[in-house]
């Protein structure tokens, strides 16, 4: 599976020659079987659409079928791009990513049928433009970042990008204030959310920034009980996040992303200096910062009361109560364990059921073993970017693939673990399947990165033993 180097190189300060090297390269079957799951990820994707069809209307309309094709034509287009930009780059990601994609934008198209939607109203055929744009900003970054390490250079760039794109919301012209959260920005009838982007920059400068304090934080620090804590000058980083963290729950109303970013953030800094310590102190204080919010902000004790209480009468009809919650829960439960079937369910019954909830209306079409395989592509998705991560050589590409891959797990995590009641309820999308153009562009900018990075790590020189 690798090709030995055919000669070694001298030493630039003896003359000497240095042990030899090889590289991990893809070996061709690979490749090729990049291509044949792309392909079978897109005929998935067509067929979805049309028992789509035939379930909700009876008949075939073949017009969201033309313009997916247009889709996965873009789709192997970025193929092409990386078997000559990125021949090593790893083989699954870019099937899983078009798998998820495409059966999002199938039960997006289910609702709208429902909702009798249709043109440039619909939110599929919105969907499938704003994925047309967010695989050409995926090849974009594989185009322009032929090395993962450039962006070490701007370290400090991106996290004054991420705070940039924080605030965005907060400005009195721009900002605007959805379903209570106040994360988007609007010009004309075009809205964006910055966080998604944000959350991007975040990876790339936690992942700079611990690369160069991670002495400091790793090495000194007081044993308490068998584990090693931090000094308290050493403490600025994670008080500064967890900061950060609670000015979004409480300024922008948003609690599943203050979770997002501390939560990225606590992941890297335990990867970067296998401190149990940082674990626990991020912890304590993030339990302690929710169980505060809980109290005194009126939305998140909300959040709470219809955790805890999504069946009682009072919660139940109250003004943001969890009607959504429960109609959710019975949409899954009706799915059973086969579901409905594909354009035969009743996921308009439930709010927002394109977007916010889209878990539960394909749990309620496609059944507790169609939820199981989506999740088993997002574990295979997470598996591949760790499986960079742990590759990697060096250490700012083992972080960043590290922190890219667990924001996807995160985030996947919050969603159904709200849906499902697990945690409480918030207002994140779940990657790849929701409608939302944020998103979509967001993480697929994260799968072109771990496409970069797994090629990089692939032809990273390594000494033969």
């Amino acid at each position: 599976m690798t090709a030995p180097a055919s000669a070694t190189a001298p030493s630039a300060r003896s003359g000497a020659t240095t042990a030899p090297v090889r590289r991990i390269r893809l070996p061709k079957k690979l490749r090729n079987l990049e291509l044949g799951l792309l392909i079978f990820a897109c005929a998935i994707n067509a067929i979805a659409v049309v028992l789509v069809e035939l379930g909700a209307l009876g008949h075939l309309d073949f017009t969201l079928v033309y313009l997916g094709a247009g889709l996965s034509a873009l789709v192997v287009a970025m193929h092409v791009v990386m078997r000559y930009l990125a021949p090593d780059a790893d083989p699954f990601i870019l099937p899983i990513a078009t798998a998820l994609n495409g059966i999002g934008i199938a039960e997006i198209y289910r609702i709208d049928i429902a909702r009798h939607d249709s043109g440039w109203e619909s939110a599929a055929v919105r969907q499938i433009v704003w994925t047309a744009i967010a695989v050409v900003c995926a090849i974009a970054v594989i185009v322009l970042i032929r090395n993962h390490r450039v962006l070490q250079r701007y370290t400090y760039v991106f996290g004054f990008g991420a705070l940039v794109l924080l605030l965005l919301p907060m400005l009195p012209l721009i900002g605007r204030q959805v379903n209570g959260a106040r994360v988007w920005i609007g010009i004309g009838s075009f809205s964006f959310q910055p966080g998604e982007l944000a959350k991007i920059a975040l990876a790339i400068f936690f992942a700079g920034y611990l690369v160069q304090a991670r002495d400091s934080l790793s090495m000194v620090g007081k044993k308490v009980l068998g584990i090693r804590f931090p000094r308290l000058r050493d403490l600025g980083p994670i008080l500064v996040l967890w900061a950060i963290s609670m000015a979004v729950i409480v300024f922008q109303h948003d609690l599943g992303t203050g979770l997002l970013y501390f939560g990225l953030f606590l992941v890297m800094i335990y990867v970067a200096t296998a401190r149990v310590g940082w674990v626990v102190i991020g912890l304590v204080l993030f339990i302690g910062g929710a169980l505060i919010a809980s109290r005194v902000l009126d939305y998140v004790q909300g959040r709470f009361q219809n955790w805890l209480n999504p069946f009682n009468d009072h919660v139940y009809n109250a003004s943001g109560g969890s009607y959504q919650l429960v109609q959710g829960l019975f949409g899954l439960s009706h799915g059973g364990l086969l579901g409905t079937g594909l354009g035969q369910g009743h996921p308009t019954v439930t709010p927002l059921a394109e977007s916010d909830y889209i878990i539960a209306s394909l749990g309620e079409e496609l059944g507790l073993i169609g939820l199981f395989a989506i999740l088993c592509l997002y574990l295979l998705f997470v598996s591949r970017g760790f499986r960079v991560g742990f590759a990697s050589q060096d250490d700012f590409g083992k972080l960043l693939s590290v922190g890219l891959a667990f924001t996807v797990a995160l985030q996947v995590f919050i969603v159904i673990g709200g849906i499902t009641r697990v945690i409480p309820l918030t207002g994140l999308t779940t990657p790849f399947l929701a409608a939302g153009g944020s998103s979509l562009v967001a993480n697929w900018i994260i799968a072109a990165l771990l496409l970069r990075l797994s090629d990089t790590v692939r032809n990273q020189p390594r000494l033969v033993v």
